[in-house]
């Protein structure tokens, strides 16, 4: 069974391009598996891709607002779980 922690709040998606900004409230890497959750969105996956600023990084911490690459449409105000048990 999984667990979650949330980490986090979408502040902005951007449906072109398949991008969600998150306003992190504790850190975030690279390979870790989160969830996406709200009313109409419920979206596992991996992160591949993040980045502060157009500048691709591997860690974020608390506080900093961070584009991630999704796999699905999530929306402004879904809470951002981290998924501490990796999905099988």
């Amino acid at each position: 069974m999984e667990e979650y922690e949330r980490i986090g709040t979408v502040t902005h998606y951007f449906d072109r391009i398949g991008v969600a900004v998150v306003l992190l409230e504790n850190e975030l890497f690279i390979d870790d598996w989160i969830l996406f959750y709200g009313p109409h969105t419920d979206v596992e996956q991996q992160v591949v891709s993040m980045q502060i600023n157009h500048e691709a990084i591997d860690r974020a911490v608390a506080g900093e607002e961070i584009a991630i690459k999704v796999n699905d449409a999530v929306r402004e105000g879904d809470d951002v779980f981290l998924i501490l048990d990796e999905p099988s």
